[in-house]
């Protein structure tokens, strides 16, 4: 493993991002573990290679663990690692490394819906800060790195639903929560 650093929520700058993409489809192909560890082994191939070209530079080729890490060429003037933090059947999560421009976690999963006989759920879910100033302005005040990252994983959700063999129910869904809305649902929820 190497000896770069977790860039933790915490260390960013500027508020709290919760970042959801989903999709959910129907009659897939494939069940939701044999996708995930597919996706798992091969995350390369969901990612739009122009926009973010996943590299792995610590592990297995053949299975994902945690403690490996990836680089990955980003498009814009920032590249980034992220280290493996957990990984399971239907799910796996990832740490930015120093030097990324997003300091926080990212999770994967895929799960069952609830309202449709044998539908799939597949969510890419940020919690993350801005890396520093620099990054906040270009990435969410001039928007020049948000646009890049939510087209690389809507493409990301629309290869998961290809790659089952299932059908789309609607469009990959797109949602963005600022800090001051984390902590009034969290309000909420404890009231």
């Amino acid at each position: 493993m190497s000896e770069q650093t977790k860039q933790k929520a915490s260390d960013g700058f500027g508020p709290l991002i919760e970042r959801r993409y989903w999709t959910e489809f129907r009659n897939a192909q494939k069940s939701a573990q044999e996708i995930m560890t597919y996706i798992q082994r091969n995350i390369e191939e969901f990612s739009p290679r122009t926009l973010a070209s996943f590299e792995k530079e610590e592990g297995s080729d053949y299975t994902l663990r945690p403690g490996d890490e990836f680089h990955i060429t980003i498009l814009g003037p920032w590249n980034g690692d992220v280290r493996v933090l957990d990984v399971g059947d239907t799910h796996f999560r990832l740490e930015t490394l120093e030097g990324h421009p997003e300091a926080g976690e990212i999770t994967f999963s895929i799960a069952p819906v609830e309202l449709f006989e044998n539908a799939l759920h597949f969510e890419i879910r940020s919690l993350a800060r801005s890396r520093d100033g620099l990054v906040a302005l270009t990435y969410d005040k001039l928007g020049v790195g948000k646009k890049a990252q939510e087209m690389t994983w809507v493409e990301f959700c629309e290869r998961v639903c290809q790659f089952a063999g299932g059908e789309p129910i609607g469009d990959v869904q797109v949602r963005t929560r600022y800090e001051e809305d984390l902590d009034r649902q969290t309000e909420a929820e404890a009231e």
